[in-house]
């Protein structure tokens, strides 16, 4: 292996990907650069200038250009953080949301178009290769997954009924729900599957590494103006990334730039873990109530966001 070899790879990738010419490749008039920072924005909530000058190694003036090009086309607003008054927070606009969606959407067919060319047989092992640069290059010291190495997506063809199966897995192992457990999230499921808004309602998959490792779902409650969160699940080997709140993260985004009121959920007391995240996020526990369910004596609770709030 030699420097040439590595550049010729680098040659012939960013050929692949059209990232020399990309704003025409995916038909929008963005550099690659400024695609992905509207992707961390659209992925990471709570992000200011720092952190994206920090994640994206990216140089000042240049990150500053672009930021204040996206405010004047309406993408971002700035605003002080309420972590640091020093630091500006940047977030999408409703019209910012769309955009970054449409361009994960032209992303993701232009990806599928690529990776069409490949036979079945052979994906595993261009995978395996894939994970083995991303292993290399990031040196020893970097070889396990961090946080940024998670994606959140949208569910492809078989990730609802995964949502179903390891749901009914994890809280048989982990609670010892039994089946009516399971009998619930397939109905939730099922119902979203065969009637829902995709301009009121989603799904979110967190993949790592190609492979999936937790999901969430935003729905409409039968209280106007209100989102309900529901099934929230991380898996266990993936525990300590931050998934979570990437994940209820992005429910609350999302709620919030469609224009929903409030955010609700229902959980159990038994659940400390997706509660603190809750908590985090700045939902308040509005009513609890003991019940027998799933085979176990439990204490359900209801807990609210007013999607109102001044974003903390």
């Amino acid at each position: 292996m030699t420097v040439q070899d590595i550049r010729a790879f680098n040659r012939f990738y960013t050929n692949v990907i059209g990232a020399l010419d990309y704003s025409r490749h995916l038909y929008a008039p963005f550099t690659l650069t400024e695609s992905r920072v509207l992707y961390e924005l659209a992925h990471s909530p709570r992000t200011d200038a720092a952190d994206l000058r920090s994640e994206l190694s990216l140089d000042a003036g240049y990150l500053s250009r672009i930021l204040n090009r996206f405010e004047q086309d309406g993408l971002i607003e700035r605003a002080p953080s309420q972590r640091d008054p020093r630091r500006r927070q940047v977030t999408l606009t409703v019209r910012g949301r769309e955009t970054a969606d449409l361009l994960a959407e032209r992303a993701d067919e232009s990806v599928g178009a690529l990776l069409a060319t490949v036979p079945d047989v052979d994906r595993p092992r261009l995978a395996e290769a894939l994970r083995t640069v991303r292993t290399l290059l990031s040196g020893s010291d970097r070889g396990r997954p961090r946080p940024e190495d998670v994606v959140l997506r949208e569910p492809g063809p078989g990730d609802l009924g995964w949502i179903v199966q390891r749901n009914a897995a994890l809280y048989a192992a982990e609670y010892d729900f039994n089946a009516d457990y399971e009998g619930l999230v397939a109905r939730i499921v099922a119902d979203f599957a065969e009637d829902h808004d995709p301009h009121l309602e989603r799904v979110w998959i967190a993949e790592l590494d190609g492979r999936a490792v937790g999901c969430v779902m935003c729905v409409r409650d039968d209280a106007p103006g209100t989102a309900r969160l529901r099934l929230l699940l991380v898996e266990p080997d993936a525990r300590g990334l931050r998934i979570g709140d990437q994940l209820v993260g992005a429910v609350v985004e999302f709620a919030r730039g469609v224009g929903y009121r409030d955010l609700v959920l229902w959980t159990n007391d038994i659940l400390g873990a997706a509660r603190r995240i809750y908590q985090r996020h700045g939902f308040v526990l509005s009513a609890e109530k003991p019940h027998r369910s799933f085979g176990k004596d439990l204490v359900g609770q209801d807990w609210r966001l007013d999607l109102h709030q001044r974003q903390q």
